[in-house]
């Protein structure tokens, strides 16, 4: 995808953000990314995919909590920016400038990834203590709040306590991220079952605008979170997912070692990976994707 003819505030894996003063443009691409690097194959529809779905989120919960949204139609941006986003419908969101709190608020309502491989090291996952013998996959008796870093591009982001958390945030604004993480979770997990998905763990990114804290980035996307079909679940055994998992797996099938050269995917691949996401959109939100 072409950079936009504005100033670039940061290009991330899978985002180009502009700088429109106090307001910034994101524009979800097409790239892909796993164990922190951004994947050479892109997916076809895939931004507008996340970004359709990340709206919907942001205003299904903004009741719970506010977000940055301003305009997600191109119809509705201003004059002058209006052209250049002619054809990014979807995948073009219009959003009020925030200072980002440097967490990953991560929530897992289920034990997988890197929860999973800390809990059988030590029967925690960043520092909270769970019940001995539980499984792969299993459901937690609650979900648990788990923060990670905010690692820069290339980078590995880091599971931490939630002390730790407080004495790089404050505790105040700790405590408020994880009571509106949990809120957020436990109000999307439930539409997600009613949809026949388990929402088993999730990120969320926040930011500060005039002393208020908002959501913010994305939100609740396959990119974000782990989607697994409900009624094939069982702990234990290998969950049958619609979200990013489908290329981890891929990865991990040819032994990847997680460093550059990054490995292209199969069109067989690529083509799973956009149904997966597809097929979460529809579901989520009742929606034909066109």
């Amino acid at each position: 995808m072409e950079l936009l003819p504005f100033p670039l505030f940061t290009r991330g894996k899978v985002r180009d953000v502009y700088d429109l003063g106090d307001k910034l443009l994101i524009v979800a691409s097409d790239r892909v990314s796993a164990y922190d690097h951004v994947i050479p194959t892109r997916i076809p529809d895939k931004g507008r995919i996340l970004g359709l779905l990340s709206n919907f989120w942001f205003e299904s919960l903004a009741s719970l909590c506010p977000n940055h949204l301003i305009a997600t139609h191109v119809a509705d941006f201003p004059s002058e920016i209006r052209k250049s986003c002619e054809g990014l419908d979807g995948r073009v969101v219009l959003v009020k400038k925030t200072k980002r709190v440097d967490i990953e608020c991560v929530v897992r309502g289920y034990l997988a990834g890197s929860g999973w491989k800390e809990y059988k090291e030590s029967q925690r996952v960043c520092g909270v203590v769970l019940p001995p013998g539980l499984k792969e996959s299993e459901r937690l008796p609650e979900p648990i709040f788990t923060p990670a870093t905010k690692a820069s591009d290339g980078e590995h982001d880091e599971n931490i306590s939630f002390d730790r958390m407080v004495s790089l945030v404050g505790r105040s604004v700790s405590e408020t991220l994880r009571r509106l993480s949990l809120s957020l979770f436990k109000e999307a997990s439930l539409h997600a079952e009613a949809k026949g998905f388990i929402l088993a763990d999730t990120k969320f990114e926040f930011g500060e605008r005039d002393e208020q804290i908002i959501i913010i980035d994305e939100a609740l996307t396959p990119d974000s979170s782990r989607f697994w079909e409900k009624s094939a679940h069982a702990p234990g055994r290998e969950p049958v997912s619609f979200d990013k998992q489908f290329v981890r797996d891929y990865l991990n099938k040819i032994h990847w070692d997680r460093k550059p050269p990054v490995p292209p995917l199969p069109p067989d691949v690529v083509e799973e990976t956009r149904k997966k996401y597809i097929v979460a959109y529809e579901r989520l939100t009742g929606k034909e994707f066109r």
